[in-house]
């Protein structure tokens, strides 16, 4: 093993790719994010590529964006994340299955649940992306006309990890002894009821299922606001950040690692993977001519919505030519919100510029050759700009083929990723500790 700093990389998967055009472009599967035995090909061919994690963004909600965008979308269905990761743990080995769960409009016992069958399932690959959903129509299939507000929902959820991390703890790991002979099944003495009372949230426990195979499922957070950073440095073992330049995630990087040390934890058991769009083309010329087909297939009815979701403000009513006017604050993503606006300003965009970027993809993107984007890759590595990156396909299969068949040896050849997993849990291959059981 090279003692270089190591890669990691997860494969963004829900949508199969971000990019609202993908579905349309030359060679692509169409159905490729409702496919089971595409979606099986997918995760088969990351895992040859030695990829850490197939990760699931979920959303409770379909009417997020008018009619006339929603009828363009490839969004607009895929498969429940839990039903869907089972079910590829049976067609995998090694590499994760990280799935998005929210602490807004779930229940702690449920996702605790879940995630502990998981990862016992897939042999210790399961990982939970918190979130605290910034949509608000995921509200009104809840029975809430109301979205709750941010800093609410921030506090809600780190109580709702206390409480899911508690759950898993309810057995000691040496807990179900089934000696035969005896007729016991389990010790009690090592079974604990967590009667938790707090502000959002009532759970008695124990949990119904053994201890994780992991301890626990790894953590996994995107929130970039301030409340979403804090929780990220108490909680998270992942953080899928959304930088735009190398200096941006310098100065990300930097910050979260210092509040996980002020925290009391090792900056080394926190990975920070910005989230990567990758063109690749045999040239520069090449790859850019891809991308450029690829935004063509981004009609402005699709560009708009996405406009307005990335703002929290509907941004109908804006001059398309013209610059983005002052925005309100958001009770959705304000992180997000405020990487559109200093994206707008730095480009000198008007409103139709950036809504046909951000209805492509308006994070980092590497558009190049194989050499280039490792290139890339490398000098956020080296200049802690990242971990690693959260890798987003232009269309599939081709985008991934690509990215795994030549980027994937260009690093390998660099010393900078795994030629082959580390061990046979998401944690190993990580490199994070598994967490002592807090009761036992």
């Amino acid at each position: 093993m090279s003692t270089k700093r190591q890669l990691k990389l997860g494969a963004f998967m829900r949508p199969v790719s971000i990019h609202t055009g993908a579905w349309r472009y030359p060679g692509a599967f169409p159905d490729a994010n409702f496919n089971l035995k595409h979606l099986t090909r997918f995760i088969q061919t990351l895992e040859r590529g030695k990829f850490d994690a197939f990760f699931m963004a979920d959303h409770l909600a379909v009417l997020n964006m008018p009619v006339e965008a929603l009828r363009r979308s490839h969004t607009v269905t895929s498969f429940e994340p839990f039903t869907l990761l089972s079910a590829l743990a049976m067609v995998t080995e090694r590499i994760g299955l990280v799935a998005t769960a929210s602490t807004t409009f779930d229940a702690p016992f449920h996702v605790a649940r879940r995630f502990a069958s998981l990862d016992h399932i897939s042999g210790g690959r399961a990982g939970w992306n918190i979130v605290t959903t910034s949509n608000p129509d995921a509200a009104l299939n809840f029975g809430m006309t109301d979205h709750m507000e941010h800093g609410e929902r921030y506090r809600r959820a780190r109580e709702f990890y206390d409480v899911v991390t508690g759950l898993w703890d309810s057995f000691a790991d040496d807990a179900f002894i089934r000696d035969v002979d005896s007729g016991i099944f389990f010790d009690p003495d090592k079974m604990h009821a967590l009667n938790h009372k707090g502000e959002f949230l009532s759970v008695r426990g124990p949990l119904n299922i053994a201890r994780p195979v992991q301890g626990w499922p790894v953590i996994v957070q995107a929130g970039a606001s301030e409340p979403g950073r804090q929780l990220a440095a108490e909680t998270a073992e992942v953080v899928f950040a959304g930088a735009t330049r190398l200096a941006d995630g310098q100065k990300f990087y930097a910050d979260i690692k210092a509040r996980v040390e002020k925290a009391g934890r090792s900056r080394d058991h926190l990975k920070i993977l910005p989230g990567a769009f990758v063109v690749i083309g045999d040239s520069l010329d090449e790859a850019k001519e891809k991308r450029a087909l690829l935004d063509s297939g981004v009609h402005y009815d699709s560009a708009l919505a996405s406009l307005s979701i990335a703002i929290g403000v509907d941004a109908s009513g804006f001059d398309p030519d013209g610059p983005l006017p002052e925005l309100p604050e958001t009770n959705a993503s304000k992180s997000g919100q405020a990487r559109v606006v200093e994206l707008a300003k730095r480009e000198n965009l008007t409103v139709r510029q950036l809504a046909q970027r951000l209805g492509g993809y308006g994070g980092v993107a590497f558009v190049g050759t194989p050499v280039s984007i490792a290139d890339e890759m490398q000098e956020w590595l080296e200049t802690e700009g990242s971990d690693g990156f959260n890798v987003m396909f232009p269309y599939l299969p081709g985008g991934l083929d690509d990215f795994v068949n030549l980027v994937v040896p260009e690093l390998q050849r660099r010393g900078i990723f795994r030629t082959e997993y580390e061990g046979t849990t998401l944690r190993e291959n990580l490199g994070l500790p598994r967490p002592k059981n807090r009761f036992f």
